[in-house]
């Protein structure tokens, strides 16, 4: 209990002393509590709506991420309320408030919940027929039924409109560094796993549980690369309707081409390590001597090449990107003569390239073509950080 109290306490300290994932919550908490607050207040202080609590929560749930996300979010469910208030109305004053109007209220909501268009929202459909299946049972006139049906979509309009506003007026997320975050854990997994490549082959050390470490660990890439797109998309999205990206500290992050471009030849030197694993695992069964010893060992300089220009990508900030570009080009420089070397020493050594039942050819192959994909990523940077 003592731990957990401690926790807790620790995660507090961070959210008031730093910036972050801690304090973004906190905000998130604070933003959700006042547009509820507002949104229970009108409800049912001035408008005396005999249901207020539709409003508070419609304030709540239209709280997103992004202002884009919270805009979408609003509409997908005051469309989806609308729809299941509207089904009610439409059996409720040809049939009745009986229990067959209820079943036919409950079979057109639930095929009604089945359109992709309203998204997440489609289960409010049904809810909201319900709930507005029990307003228009317990009115007493056909006047009052009308009228607390139309309250009902006119909590929920106040309710989204109020949620919409605070999330609008008060710090606006802008979750530009979403992008750099997904290509910092990216490029972090690539360093971890060139850095064990480089180790296990000048040292000779590549046991069978090693190769398979490193085939498992490039297929985990894929999740990381999807992250990174996740993280990506919400930087992209949090840019429209927010008044914040006009302020001249956020000016420089209007685009992020740079970012999907190396993002696109990171995922590529996700598929050729991929390939590369695969064949050095294939060398360790296969081989049961280290003849070409020299190579391998030129091998891994290459790969600690590599591994130097992604620990320079796992660290990228756009307010330093010129000098980390200018940084990664030369490390690119340096990492072109590793993979020349590979080529010479593959000569000199008589590797057998050509035998398609070794791995050497295939090896010598992925080396170009990952430089190929580290090249890009520098050069892409190198032209953005310059515009």
């Amino acid at each position: 209990m003592l731990d957990r109290i401690r926790s807790c306490g620790q995660w507090w300290v961070r959210a008031l002393r730093s910036s972050g994932h801690e304090r973004d919550t906190v905000l998130f908490i604070g933003k959700c509590a006042l547009a509820a607050t507002l949104a229970w207040w009108v409800a049912h202080d001035l408008m005396k709506a005999m249901s207020p609590a539709f409003a508070p929560f419609s304030a709540a749930l239209t709280m997103n991420t992004t202002i884009h996300a919270s805009v979408w979010q609003a509409l997908r469910y005051a469309g989806a309320v609308t729809v299941g208030v509207a089904v009610q109305a439409a059996i409720g004053f040809t049939v009745g408030p009986d229990l067959v109007a209820f079943v036919l209220v409950a079979l057109i909501a639930l095929i009604i919940a089945q359109w992709p268009a309203l998204g997440e929202q489609r289960s409010q459909v049904p809810t909201a027929a319900f709930f507005a299946f029990s307003t228009y049972a317990a009115a007493t006139s056909t006047a009052d039924k009308a009228s607390q049906l139309g309250q009902i979509i006119l909590l929920v309009l106040v309710g989204c409109g109020i949620g919409l506003i605070v999330h609008l007026c008060i710090a606006p997320p802008l979750r530009y560094r979403s992008a750099e975050h997904g290509l910092h854990a990216l490029a972090a997994e690539i360093e971890a796993l060139l850095d064990d490549v480089a180790d296990g082959l000048g040292s000779g050390d590549v046991d069978a549980d090693r190769a398979e470490h490193w085939r498992t660990t490039s297929g985990r890439l894929q999740d990381a690369v999807e992250n990174a797109r996740s993280g990506l998309s919400t930087a992209e999205n949090s840019l429209p309707f927010n008044p914040r990206r006009l302020l001249p500290a956020h000016r420089g992050y209007q685009s992020f081409e740079r970012y999907r471009d190396t993002l696109d030849a990171l995922e590529r030197a996700v598929y050729q390590l991929g390939s590369l694993t695969r064949s050095l695992g294939t060398w360790r069964e296969k081989e049961s001597t280290y003849t070409y010893a020299p190579v391998l060992e030129r091998y891994a300089d290459f790969a600690r090449r590599l591994r130097d220009i992604a620990h320079v990508v796992a660290e990228i900030d756009s307010d330093t990107l010129a000098e980390q570009a200018d940084e990664m080009c030369k490390l690119a420089d340096t990492a072109q003569k590793a993979r020349e070397r590979i080529a010479e020493s593959a000569k000199q050594h008589d590797l057998p390239l050509a035998d398609s039942t070794r791995p050497y050819g295939v090896l010598v192959v992925e080396a170009t073509r990952l430089m190929e994909e580290f090249q890009h990523t520098c050069d892409v940077l190198m032209v953005t950080a310059d515009e």
